[in-house]
């Protein structure tokens, strides 16, 4: 995974992360980055100096409370989706293109959809974005 510090033309300022650079401008390149304040596609890469390790902190140090916060906010996300959104279950696709289009009410969904499905769906402006995975049970956890 790669972060970016990323910025809009309106000078809103956030982060992005990656699979690799290529998956940045293969996003960019789709118009498929965009301002979470006010939802501008012109998203840009800002300069960021490069993680050096030195004899300070390390990356390692802090990552474990940075990842339980990240899965804590993925947690709420999640839940949120879940109590105020519409589960469509398999038919998200057809439900998101309807609403797109104008023919089904504009509200918030989620369900199930094949990486094809998705793809078409992005390829035609569809706004979509997947839901982060269940959080494991306390059962589940060593």
């Amino acid at each position: 995974m790669i972060k970016y510090a990323l910025a809009c033309e309106q000078a809103h300022e956030f982060e992005g992360w990656f699979g690799s650079s290529a998956d940045y401008d293969a996003q960019a390149q789709k118009g498929l980055l965009e301002c979470p304040v006010c939802a501008t596609k012109t998203v840009r890469k800002q300069i960021m100096a490069p993680a050096v390790a030195g004899t300070r902190k390390t990356v390692q140090d802090e990552a474990p409370g940075k990842a339980q916060m990240m899965m804590e906010a993925m947690g709420r996300l999640r839940r949120h989706v879940e109590a105020t959104f519409d589960d469509v279950g398999d038919a998200f696709a057809s439900e998101a293109r309807a609403i797109h289009e104008g023919r089904a009410e504009d509200r918030g969904i989620y369900g199930q959809a094949s990486p094809k499905q998705v793809r078409e769906l992005v390829e035609d402006g569809v706004p979509v974005a997947p839901l982060p995975p269940k959080p494991p049970e306390k059962t589940e956890i060593n």
